[in-house]
């Protein structure tokens, strides 16, 4: 991928403007969107009136045949719920699914808004931690039916975030049949579902007809073509009495995605192809980077990253009290591994984002290796 230099409006790199720190924590990349979207993006600015918009019928086919070829995946159009963003959609769905003072099931450590959105929408917060094993990180599943039963909504990270989990098939189909058992709504982030490292991504919802009925899947473009800024979403609901709910509840609150936005999600989908597959391979080599540099350095240890551009690193065995700080103090920017679970449980993790170009990958994991050689 291209070389970049990074916006001034960029929340990632603004965080440590005029220090030197290499920013490697928000999950947003520093490759350029594919030359399609922007000239997509200059041709809608051309036009000159940028007043309310709705989504137009291409629009909405292209992410229909996109469902159809990636997944195999039939979407009706009339599934689509618009969006400015997952993390709206996740507070949708939990404002949307029971009543006050139900529980919402997640598995940690996750996405920091899987925590707060619950709590936000007046809702019980219920969480498993996932266990690592000598395969990776897997789900209990006796504990996860333990702890199922007194949810109403489960919120899935699919593929997962912070872990760079692929859920196997196997594990989806466990999962769908704990749902069942204790008739939970699944609402399922997909928004990494094009950055499988590896095989193929499998959508929670196509497992079967019984399962997408009780499934609301949040997906967007924002990850895959570094897109986040024009705020554009959209969940996939077929079961039309989940779908009245989720849009009554945004009705009034959720603003509609902005027309840039839209315009930008067709052409990703239509002509992204190609961009895709040379992120992928960029991608593959930098998890392979983070991954041999991480098993030279004692104290530090992570599991192979088979989606997403992000490495959820331990450092229990490092020796220091708040890692994060630490390689901050080094030169490198990394997400704090307390965000992401309740408590202070992942406070000697850290996550990396190895979205970025070789170059600067490098340089952070020279200064990583550095601060532990340190010790």
């Amino acid at each position: 991928m291209n070389g970049f230099t990074p916006s001034p409006d960029s929340t990632r790199w603004r965080k440590y403007a005029g220090s030197d720190v290499i920013p490697l924590w928000v999950a947003d990349m520093d490759f350029a969107a594919p030359p399609e979207v922007v000239a997509a993006l200059q041709q809608r600015i051309a036009n000159g009136l940028f007043g309310y918009g709705d989504p137009w019928p291409s629009l909405v086919e292209s992410i229909v045949e996109h469902c159809a070829h990636e997944y195999d995946w039939a979407v009706e159009p009339d599934w689509l719920v618009w969006l400015p963003g997952l993390v709206s959609g996740l507070h949708v769905a939990c404002r949307s699914v029971g009543e006050a003072g139900d529980g919402v099931f997640t598995a940690t450590p996750v996405y920091p808004p899987f925590l707060s959105s619950p709590v936000e929408s007046n809702r019980r917060l219920l969480t498993l931690p996932l266990v690592r094993t000598e395969a990776g990180w897997c789900w209990d599943f006796a504990a996860a039916d333990a702890v199922m039963k007194a949810a109403r909504l489960f919120l899935l990270c699919h593929p997962h975030n912070p872990l760079g989990r692929a859920w196997h098939e196997d594990e989806l189909w466990q999962l769908a049949a704990l749902a069942e058992k204790h008739d939970l709504v699944v609402c399922s982030d997909e928004i990494h579902c094009d950055l499988t490292l590896g095989g193929r991504h499998r959508p929670f919802a196509t497992l079967a007809p019984e399962v997408a009925a009780r499934t609301i899947t949040l997906m967007a473009p924002s990850k895959t073509f570094n897109l986040a800024g024009l705020g554009c979403a959209f969940a996939i609901i077929p079961n039309p009495q989940l779908r009245r709910a989720f849009r009554a509840t945004a009705h009034g609150i959720v603003p509609h995605p902005n027309v840039l936005g839209l315009a930008a999600c067709e052409a990703a989908f239509r002509h992204g192809a190609a961009w895709r597959r040379q992120l992928l391979d960029t991608l593959r080599g930098n998890a392979a980077r983070v991954e041999q540099a991480v098993g030279r350095l004692p104290g530090l240890s992570m599991e192979r990253v088979e989606a997403t551009f992000l490495a959820w690193l331990d450092c229990r065995e490092l020796g220091v009290e708040h890692p994060a700080q630490f390689f901050e103090k080094a030169g490198v920017g990394l997400s704090d591994g307390a965000a992401f679970g309740p408590g202070q449980a992942y406070a000697h993790y850290v996550r990396l984002n190895f979205g970025t170009t070789r170059a600067l990958l490098d340089a952070a994991l020279e200064r990583i290796a550095k601060a532990c050689a340190s010790l």
